[in-house]
């Protein structure tokens, strides 16, 4: 494997020094064919997207496939402007000079992508890196199988493998190929994997993206408008069966209407996946047994109101509520990660800035309020990736906003114009004619010295 895994990564060695990647229009001819090579296999995907994951259709065009085609067309809305090089005003010390920036690929990249949006979240950050001029090599996950081999299939197809080659393979695969160097690393999953990421990129220096995620906190006060926020949560944490790294992760709600919120949300689980979401075609799938098994373990000890059936063989898991009291226990430490649903009930809002401060720096936060200037200062008050005010989720459909985690749920940016900056490098360059040469800068200092100091004082 070693060897074989040594040839791929020479060859796209090999291609990136040929200097291919550099030519703007060969980027943006690849860019076109890879939609247009998406469109013909838009059926593919979404029947791979349903064996994987159990998606409907809409649920696949929606949260996959739109949003790869909404990247492709910004990029090659914006690829000419992103690319130019930049002028910047020049220092009165180096005067006269004509100082730059310029954007430049890193080179080689290595992406390491998950399942659980196992179609978008290979696509789009490589649509970045491509419209930036790296190479790509994408390692997608063994879990989302079906999805893979249709990735491999319409990249192989429009793409030489010096370009982008998918490499398939298990945690096996992955650790090989974290230990070649490369110019950059995108990896999003687990945060226990994204450290071991991290650790391996640290022995080449090589930058790394990690996208993570965390128990992300939904808040709801006593303002909120107890219909919408139901279906707004409903939707935001039951979409792909909860396997969302910013789905809510647990709701924090105000004791007042605590019970009234919870009916609702029952009721719109019903009005979405019907009162038998095991037959619904709209309710997906837990990816595997594994996660089946860990989804099960968090239920023990716990005050279910709603929910909590599931078959491992049919790898599902019925929408569950559940009541918390206790913070020590297993469904409040980890990230849930699938159709879970804590609630935490509070009267004083000192008690929601205690529950917050337990899980620092979250992939996402929500509130829900109809104060939106309290909502605004709650927001700005608290470390965390992106969030919403009555809303969840939705921030991420907006290419204009960065996406990312900070501290333990991630490090780095995408989505948009975003994406093309963080596959480049930003590189300044000055230039300056010989025809004159103020001798300011040269010793000897001696003689010039206190006047070199006013010059420097007001530059």
């Amino acid at each position: 494997m070693d060897n074989t895994l040594k040839s791929i990564i020479n060859n796209q060695i090999d291609y990136f020094n040929s200097r291919k990647t550099l030519n703007i229009n060969f980027r943006i001819q690849l860019l076109k064919s890879l939609k247009k090579e998406i469109e013909l296999n838009e059926k593919e995907i979404e029947n791979a997207l349903n064996k994987d994951l159990g998606k409907s259709n809409g649920e696949s065009y929606l949260t996959e496939i739109w949003f790869v085609y909404s990247e492709i067309k910004i990029a090659l809305k914006n690829i000419k402007k992103w690319v130019k090089r930049k002028p910047i005003r020049s220092s009165l010390l180096n005067f006269p000079s004509s100082d730059f920036i310029v954007p430049e690929p890193y080179g080689n990249t290595l992406h390491i992508s998950p399942w659980n949006y196992p179609f978008q979240l290979s696509i789009a950050p490589l649509v970045g890196a491509i419209a930036a001029g790296n190479t790509v090599l994408l390692k997608p996950s063994e879990y989302s199988i079906n999805t893979s081999i249709i990735l491999e299939k319409i990249l192989a197809k429009v793409f030489d493998d010096g370009f982008v080659k998918v490499v398939q393979g298990g945690p096996e695969v992955a650790s090989k190929l974290l230990e070649f160097k490369w110019n950059y690393i995108f990896f999003t999953g687990s945060i226990t994997v994204g450290k071991i990421v991290a650790q391996q990129a640290a022995k080449h220096l090589t930058p790394v993206t990690l996208e993570l995620g965390g128990k992300n906190p939904c808040v709801i006060d006593e303002t909120a408008s107890i219909k919408v926020t139901a279906k707004r949560i409903v939707w935001g944490k039951f979409t792909n069966c909860g396997q969302t790294c910013i789905a809510p992760d647990f709701l924090i709600v105000n004791r007042k209407i605590k019970e009234k919120l919870i009916k609702e949300i029952i009721n719109q689980l019903s009005l979405a996946y019907s009162n038998k979401p095991i037959e619904s075609i709209e309710y997906g799938r837990i990816i595997s047994e594994k996660h089946m098994n860990y989804l099960s373990s968090l239920l023990e000890d716990q005050k279910i109101l709603y929910g909590g059936h599931f078959d491992i063989e049919k790898k599902y898991f019925e929408p569950t509520i559940i009541e918390i009291n206790n913070f020590d226990s297993k469904l409040m430490k980890e990230e849930i990660f699938g159709p879970i649903l804590p609630i935490v009930e509070y009267d004083n809002f000192n008690e929601v800035d205690e529950i917050i401060k337990r899980y620092t720096h979250p992939l996402a936060m929500y509130i829900f309020t109809k104060n939106i200037a309290f909502g605004k200062k709650f927001l700005e008050s608290y470390p965390f990736g992106g969030g919403a005010i009555n809303d969840t989720v939705v921030h991420i459909a907006n290419d204009r906003l960065p996406f990312g985690g900070i501290g333990s749920s991630g490090m780095g940016k995408y989505h948009g114009k975003s994406t093309f900056e963080t596959f480049s490098h930003y590189k300044p360059y000055i230039s300056r004619p010989l025809w004159i040469d103020p001798p300011l800068r040269y010793p000897p200092f001696k003689n010039k010295i206190n006047f070199m100091k006013k010059i420097l004082k007001i530059i």
